[in-house]
């Protein structure tokens, strides 16, 4: 069923698929700030693509009249914050498997930008992927092709499609993914490669708790870093929303500093007894405190120096430390283990390898000792 509390003759430039708590508090909330601010940006349409219909009520709320609540709670440069904001850059919300003809007119007539976040497999191929008419089972990016080609086929304007999830390069990914079930046509084809603006990004906020039945409590630190491409226009202009020549770098402070902290936390974590099941209630421990600074220092940051990276990644580190002892966030140690194998190898040995990649041959003892001891585990 439709959630939708506005008037026909309401406009919504921002198409956004998938209704997260993490999209919630980062670019819903960034856009509201940006409206706040005076910027004439958004509103959003949200559109539910899993066809869930428990998240009904979530669909509901989102687009409420006076808006949802996100709570900012943490650190920032060592003082705490703690404010609430109703968010109402949402103004529609749609769901594929109630409403796809509304949301076919309104891609067609409305949209500026498409913005997503599918989570983890959204981008998976799916039997249905290959039909020619709309079917729920599709994949997000058969259900964009179906999208962009009723846009093309009613004379539409090139729009910018902005993929959030956490893929590398992710707007490349999904190009390719929607160019793949594009069929023959040449000219339709070119549209998609040289008209449509396809933005790989890199987003980056902890948000920790959901409020029901929407709404959510997340961190102070936020990010939205977006390649630069010709003709590319951010949807708001934020402080967090950084425009940068490429994501390399940016992709490596996130995965070596603040997600190989987590991965190293963890496995300190798992060799403790009582250990506490937060972040922050671990870093409350001085000697884990100590370790993890000294591992920063003496095995992580040689190689963002080899890098001409130094003076970032300092800043990025302590940024980093005060993103892991907020006191604030529920952020437990059990979901960060998932698939700690699978991340010692991303994180661990991946940061090795780039470090020697950036002439970095300093020794990095308690590094490699965690992926001894998963080798052991094997």
């Amino acid at each position: 069923m439709t959630q939708n509390n506005l008037t026909g003759d309401v406009r919504t430039p921002i198409i956004q698929f998938g209704t997260s708590r993490f999209l919630q508090a980062h670019a819903d909330l960034m856009i509201d700030e940006a409206r706040i601010a005076g910027q004439a940006c958004g509103p959003i349409t949200v559109v539910q693509s899993s066809g869930d219909p428990a998240r009904a009520a979530r669909l509901a709320a989102m687009a409420a009249p006076k808006g949802y609540p996100v709570r900012i709670r943490g650190l920032d440069r060592g003082q705490v914050v703690d404010r609430s904001q109703q968010v109402c850059s949402v103004r529609r919300t749609l769901s594929t498997g109630a409403d796809w003809a509304r949301l076919v007119a309104i891609v067609c007539d409305e949209a500026a930008y498409i913005l997503s976040n599918t989570g983890d497999r959204g981008f998976d191929p799916q039997p249905a992927d290959t039909a020619t008419a709309f079917d729920q089972t599709m994949s997000y990016p058969a259900k964009l092709q179906l999208l962009l080609r009723a846009r093309f086929d009613a004379n539409g304007a090139p729009l910018t499609v902005m993929p959030m999830e956490l893929v590398v390069r992710n707007g490349d990914v999904l190009k390719s993914r929607v160019l793949a079930l594009a069929g023959d046509d040449p000219v339709y084809r070119d549209w998609l490669v040289n008209h449509v603006i396809w933005a790989n990004s890199l987003v980056d906020r902890i948000v920790s708790e959901p409020i029901e039945p929407a709404g959510a409590v997340a961190e102070p630190y936020a990010l939205w870093a977006i390649e630069d491409a010709d003709g590319l226009v951010p949807p708001c202009q934020h402080p967090a929303i950084q425009i940068v020549d490429d994501l390399d770098a940016i992709a490596a402070l996130k995965l070596f500093i603040l997600n190989l902290g987590h991965t190293w936390l963890v496995d300190r974590w798992s060799q403790m007894a009582d250990a506490p099941s937060t972040v922050s209630g671990l870093m409350g421990i001085q000697a884990v405190m100590h370790d993890l600074r000294d591992v920063y220092a003496a095995e992580v940051m040689p190689a963002f120096d080899a890098a001409d990276m130094g003076p970032e990644a300092q800043a990025y580190m302590d940024t980093t430390i005060d993103r892991y002892c907020n006191p604030f966030l529920d952020h437990k140690l059990d979901d960060i283990a998932q698939n700690h194998a699978a991340k010692v190898e991303r994180r661990i040995a991946g940061f090795l390898t780039w470090a020697v990649g950036k002439g970095d041959r300093s020794e990095k003892p308690r590094l490699r000792a965690m992926i001894e001891q998963e080798l052991q585990n094997v």
